[in-house]
């Protein structure tokens, strides 16, 4: 197919409704296919990191950040500018720990689950948005920062906020040495 070489290539966009909607499907489909929410969790996590390995070279080339000096750096650009550019929303960051190493962005409004009420007393366990955790992990783990993401709070399961965690797993120094 060719195209008009007077009309510009559009930026095709789904809209956040359609996005969520098809979320909660594939979340749905998850939990009928696995009996247990940590074989779900694990699904979501691994779905999620595959996307975060693929989606940091879009971000690198579409958001112009530099080269982040530590880790408090990292998280910030994480919520202010990915969470923003991405899913329409900026998490506040806290650090977690004297060493600098853990961070939590905690997000007031969750757009993943505008459509969800709550979860099902038999799924307890779900992390509905566990995606999220994989995406940081993969993206992060792309520019050489390994990380554990998890889930600390949970808007649908009664917590007052949504909080990811995130732990550098290599102390400050180890970077610095290896330049």
């Amino acid at each position: 197919m060719s195209r008009s070489p007077g009309r510009k290539q559009e930026n095709h966009k789904i809209s956040r409704e359609l996005f969520v909607l098809t979320y909660g499907a594939l979340v749905a489909q998850l939990c009928k296919e696995y009996e247990k929410d940590e074989d779900v969790n694990a699904c979501l996590d691994r779905m999620g990191y595959s996307i975060g390995i693929r989606l940091i070279d879009d971000f690198l080339a579409r958001s112009a950040v530099k080269k982040c000096r530590s880790y408090s750096e990292t998280a910030d650009i994480i919520a202010q500018v990915a969470f923003k550019m991405y899913l329409g929303v900026t998490p506040s960051v806290s650090c977690s720990s004297a060493t600098g190493n853990e961070f939590s962005l905690i997000l007031d409004k969750n757009p993943l689950v505008d459509f969800v009420e709550e979860l099902p007393a038999e799924r307890a366990s779900l992390c509905y948005c566990n995606l999220l955790c994989g995406v940081i992990r993969g993206a992060l783990e792309m520019v050489h920062l390994a990380a554990e993401v998890t889930f600390l709070q949970d808007r649908l399961k009664g917590d007052a906020v949504t909080e990811i965690g995130i732990t550098f797993l290599r102390k400050p120094e180890d970077r610095k040495q290896r330049r």
